[in-house]
């Protein structure tokens, strides 16, 4: 609809959260913790991982590390729509301008994210009990959809509306968004799909409308209130930073809990960030399964 380039974009979505470690966020910020306890000042940040997996970490290659992709991939994995200026960054190849936004593909990748989470998490979240409708229909945003839905027949009180609601939800936010964009990606685009020459402080040349942008913050709010502090989440994401935090400190206590090809590392990098590294690349399932192992729980 943009005229922008789809496989840039899909490669840049498909790899965007390679550096995330199990339980999301909450288990990057332990482990960014942790990291910075043991001396390590440059700590953990998932943006960066993902492109330290794209780029050191996976081997492919006798001669280099990484997958050799295009710059213009690596430089959406790590920027998405924002500039992205880390001390951790200071040996960067200089191509990669920090100061300026990434490419329009880029941008319409971070979007889509936002639009995806947003609306599972409701879908999650109604599914399991943690929030109803009667929390969301107070959003000026989701009252928007439930007229839509309402519109195609449908009561609140069906079992359809459920799926009804999120799909609406993302259609509404799929269209403002294409709306919104069209004049920007027409005035932005490029042959060649490098930075947008946008300085940090310039308005993003896509994105929502003003009252969508505005909606979708209060709405984002709600689900904070009313969601993702739900008691059932923050237990869920208390036992996963005591997850990571535990097999972070048997691996460091222990090295022969570790693969031979993690040990293999050390002559390659420190210790600490080996560990990390392997921590970052487990699943939420793998990480709880090596957690009871190591420290003889039963599940």
């Amino acid at each position: 609809m943009l005229e922008l380039n789809e496989t840039l974009a899909e490669v840049i979505a498909l790899s965007h959260d390679l550096g995330h470690t199990p339980f999301g966020h909450v288990g990057g910020d332990e482990l960014d913790k942790l990291l910075r306890e043991d001396g390590r000042p440059l700590g953990f940040e998932h943006n960066f991982q993902s492109f330290r997996v794209l780029t050191k970490l996976e081997k492919r290659y006798k001669n280099f590390d990484g997958l050799n992709l295009t710059f213009a991939t690596l430089e959406g994995v790590m920027k998405h729509s924002y500039p992205y200026k880390k001390p951790f960054l200071e040996d960067l190849d200089p191509r990669f301008d920090l100061e300026k936004h990434p490419s329009l593909e880029a941008m319409v990748v971070d979007h889509a994210d936002e639009i995806a989470y947003t609306s599972h998490d409701i879908d999650d979240g109604i599914k399991y009990g943690l929030i109803t409708f009667e929390d969301l229909l107070q959003d000026p945003l989701c009252l928007r959809v439930d007229e839509m839905v309402q519109n195609e027949g449908i009561q609140r009180s069906e079992k359809l509306y459920r799926h009804r609601f999120v799909a609406g939800l993302i259609k509404l936010l799929v269209e403002d968004f294409i709306e919104n964009s069209k004049e920007g990606a027409a005035k932005y685009r490029q042959d060649e799909p490098i930075c947008v020459t946008l300085d940090a402080k310039e308005r993003l040349p896509l994105g929502f409308s003003k009252e969508t942008a505005t909606e979708l913050k209060v709405l984002k709010k709600l689900l904070f209130n009313k969601l993702y502090t739900h008691e059932k989440i923050a237990r869920k994401m208390y036992a996963g930073k005591q997850c990571i935090k535990g097999l972070y400190k048997a691996f460091r206590d222990d090295n022969d809990l570790l693969p031979p090809h993690q040990k293999e590392l050390f002559s390659l990098r420190k210790e600490e960030r080996v560990i990390a590294d392997y921590i970052a690349a487990m699943t939420d399932r793998y990480a709880m399964k090596t957690y009871h192992e190591i420290y003889g729980l039963s599940l």
